[in-house]
């Protein structure tokens, strides 16, 4: 990471919202705390027909039909069949799932469980848009802070052109909405396959790196499923 982006990271510390950036912080420039992986009861090798067997089947085939049938529907058709179908499932903590203070989930894994928290959505999202055929570029999953809640959370950010104001997924509101009409989020960082930006104000990102700096990314894209890559 570059030292501006050290010096915005560190000077937004000192505002409103410091605990949240400071995390973020963290783990932009790898200084995460990383989970025992023994406290996870599966390695690397889970793949997608262990989570069908344990997990339900139905949603699962489901799951895959959206998928098929999504490669045939414009973008905004995508969006909302992806949105609404994840919505559908319940937020439940790291800790209760999984018993570690943060995991990323694979779209396997949140689909068995029917259940995640709000990066487990926001994966979900990204991957079954991306099997739909959409452009990852136009997809970034992006690190907010909920100015109502006050606690980090976690979105899905679509942008039909590179300079356009994007719209929303968001588990909390299930309604897409554009940026602008989601005052209630401030943008902290955005990453997608490609690349990581570090947002400076809510209409001004700068491309900061790779998302292989962030630890939970590369350890849950190690454990998706191949088809999904």
């Amino acid at each position: 990471m570059s030292k501006s982006s050290r010096s915005i990271l560190n000077s937004a510390a000192s505002r409103r919202g410091c605990t949240l950036l400071l995390i973020c912080a963290c783990v932009l420039l790898g200084n995460t705390t990383h989970a025992d992986p023994a406290l996870v009861d599966w390695n690397e090798s889970t793949r997608f027909d262990d989570w069908y067997m344990q997990g339900d089947a139905a949603r699962l085939q489901r799951w895959r039909d959206i998928i098929a049938s999504g490669q045939h529907l414009d973008e905004a058709e995508k969006l909302s069949l992806a949105n609404d179908f994840f919505n559908g499932a319940r937020f439940v903590s790291d800790a209760e799932l999984y018993g570690v203070a943060d995991y990323w989930a694979t779209p396997t894994e949140f689909i068995a469980r029917d259940a995640g928290d709000c990066e487990d959505f926001a994966i979900a999202k990204y991957f079954t848009l991306k099997a739909m055929g959409m452009d990852v570029a136009k997809l970034r999953i992006t690190y907010v802070k909920s100015l109502t809640l006050d606690q980090a959370h976690m979105v899905l950010a679509y942008y039909p052109t590179p300079d356009a104001e994007p719209l929303i997924l968001d588990n909390l509101n299930r309604l897409i909405k554009s940026a602008g009409q989601r005052r209630d989020l401030r943008p902290v960082y955005s990453f997608n396959a490609e690349a990581l930006w570090l947002s400076r104000t809510r209409n001004e990102q700068i491309k900061t790196g790779s998302p292989s700096q962030l630890n939970q990314w590369r350890q849950m894209v190690a454990r998706l499923d191949p088809e999904l890559r």
